[in-house]
C-alpha cells in the first residue's frame, strides 16, 4: 500500500508543494498512505470517505472531506492538480472534470494503458487490447486537457527504504487495525473479510 502510495505520488504525480490533490477513498489501505505523504509534500489534500471516517482521515491530514454518500465532489471540488482514484468506472471519468489543465488522474483500479503494455513488456495482440480497454478514458482526458496514467505497483527496495525513514521519522503512521498471534490467521481473515476494523491486521509470531 505504502509503495502504491509512493509510485503514485513520488514517482509519476511528482506532487510540489502547493498543489491540490484528491486522493479517493481516504480511509483505506492505499488512501491512508497517500493522505499522509500527500501533506509530508506540501499539498493540499482533499478525500472522499464516508461520514464516520471523515474524524480519521482528518486526523491523518486532510484538508478537505468529502462524505460520498451525500456529496458529490464533481461539484465541489475543482482545479486540481492530481487525482488519485481506486474505484474506476463512472467515478475515475468524474475525477478528470476536476482537473485543472494539465493535470492528471493516476488510476490503480483501471483501465490500464498503453504505457503499463510497454513497460511489462506484452505481446503486440495484449498490448493492442490493452490499448482498446483504456483507450475511452484516454479520449475524455484529452478533450480536457489532462492525461490519464495507470499505476501498477512494482517492488522497490530503495522506496521501502525511504518510507521507512519516514515511517521511523513520525512522518507516515501505517494504521494497525488489530493483531493476532499466528494462531489466530483464520479469526483474523474473518475479521478483515467482515470489515471489522479499520486499517491492517497484524500477525505475532513468537519462537
Amino acid at each position: 500500500m505504502a509503495l502504491t502510495a509512493w509510485q503514485a505520488l513520488v514517482e509519476l504525480g511528482n506532487v510540489q508543494p502547493g498543489q491540490k490533490v484528491l486522493i479517493h477513498a481516504g480511509a483505506g489501505g492505499v488512501g491512508s498512505i497517500a493522505i499522509q505523504l500527500a501533506k509530508h509534500l506540501g499539498a493540499t489534500v482533499a478525500t472522499t470517505a464516508s461520514s464516520s471516517n471523515a474524524g480519521f482521515v482528518r486526523d491523518l491530514g486532510a484538508d478537505i472531506v468529502i462524505d460520498y454518500r451525500t456529496q458529490d465532489f464533481g461539484q465541489l471540488l475543482s482545479g486540481y492538480d492530481l487525482v488519485l482514484d481506486s474505484l474506476g468506472g463512472q467515478n475515475l471519468q468524474k475525477s478528470l472534470r476536476i482537473l485543472k489543465p494539465g493535470g492528471m488522474a493516476i488510476g490503480i483500479a483501471g483501465p490500464p494503458d498503453p504505457a503499463f503494455a510497454r513497460k511489462a513488456g506484452l505481446n503486440p495482440i495484449l498490448r493492442l487490447a490493452i490499448t482498446g480497454l483504456s483507450s475511452k478514458i484516454r479520449r475524455q482526458a484529452r478533450k480536457l486537457g489532462v492525461s490519464y496514467e495507470f499505476l501498477f505497483m512494482r517492488a522497490s527496495g530503495d522506496q521501502l527504504r525511504q518510507i521507512s525513514a519516514l515511517v521511523d521519522a513520525g512522518v507516515l503512521r501505517p494504521i494497525v487495525g488489530k493483531v493476532f498471534t499466528f494462531g489466530q490467521a483464520p479469526e483474523a481473515l474473518q475479521s478483515l473479510a467482515a470489515g471489522g476494523f479499520r486499517g491492517k491486521a497484524v500477525l505475532t509470531v513468537t519462537s
